[in-house]
């Protein structure tokens, strides 16, 4: 980031490539963050975690079936700022190094986030598929002790537990979970039934406990992709170690919620996130 003035667009001020991590032999890492111009400062801010299998996707170029409805642009409206977080893919490098980089941008909003308007101790986690497990992780697993720590998490169709996914794979599902080549094996960097010790290093259902911050989880019930089991074990999971956690299951959703309205879902998200970070300053835009 430069020390010239961040550009104003409207409703938001642009923070565009700040560096949060350096890995050796490796580009280094960055973080894009819009802070709304007319909300209280400092503004509680949602770190967004793309999806994409571990395999594909970039925060810089969401998906079209997102951007048609941009939630993005609603959560600015609504009061938080949003900044959205690069992490190794798993061709590039193997689980941890994508939570390693999730929770540098986590520690880099909470040391540093007061430089740009933004309250670092008001971080909320929202990633969806692949982002989702991300969010799930850096939830479950944050430590105040390393500025990691964040204070809700939202989580759409996420993998839980990597060891359950085939046995929960819908009927008509293409996946094969267990196969070498399935988007988990590849994360761990091993075919995923030989290797059940990193699989439960890199699920996050091993983590959770009592003292797991408030998470909001969304899966639709036709979920060709991640089983909707998945959430249900980690609600399960999460009610049994006393910790707060909410389950919505959206009747007749696949994948990336193909096949019903976002819109309904989106509000859901902000209301949950206005309701734990930000009480009596989020402003939910109208119906």
């Amino acid at each position: 980031m430069t020390d010239s003035e961040p550009p104003r667009r409207n409703d938001r001020i642009e923070h565009r490539d700040i560096v949060v991590h350096e890995v050796p032999g490796f580009r280094p890492l960055t973080l894009d963050l819009v802070v709304p111009v007319t909300a209280p400062r400092p503004a509680p801010v949602l770190l967004w975690i793309h999806g994409g299998a571990w395999l594909f996707g970039s925060p810089k170029q969401p998906p079209d079936w997102l951007m048609t409805v941009d939630p993005f642009t609603a959560a600015v409206r609504a009061g938080f700022a949003v900044a959205s977080a690069q992490y190794r893919l798993s061709g590039e490098a193997h689980f941890p190094a994508q939570l390693d980089d999730v929770k540098a941008a986590v520690r880099w909003l909470r040391r540093h986030g007061g430089t740009v308007g933004v309250d670092g101790e008001r971080i909320g986690a929202w990633g969806e598929s692949a982002g989702g497990h991300l969010a799930s992780m850096v939830a479950l697993t944050g430590d105040d002790q390393d500025d990691t720590h964040v204070r809700a998490a939202v989580c759409w169709y996420a993998p839980s537990n990597l060891l359950t996914m085939q046995s929960q794979a819908h009927p008509s599902g293409t996946i094969d979970h267990d196969a070498a080549d399935s988007p988990e094996s590849l994360l761990i960097g091993a075919p995923l039934p030989d290797n059940p010790g990193l699989g439960r290093a890199a699920s996050p259902i091993t983590y959770v406990t009592d003292q797991a911050p408030p998470m909001l989880l969304i899966h639709g019930d036709q979920d060709l992709v991640v089983p909707v089991g998945q959430s249900e074990e980690l609600a399960a999971a999460l009610t049994k170690a006393g910790a707060e956690v909410e389950l919505s299951v959206v009747q007749g959703a696949d994948h990336c919620f193909a096949g019903v309205p976002l819109e309904p879902l989106i509000r859901d998200t902000l209301a949950f996130f206005t309701r734990v970070l930000a009480p009596g300053t989020g402003v939910l835009p109208p119906h």
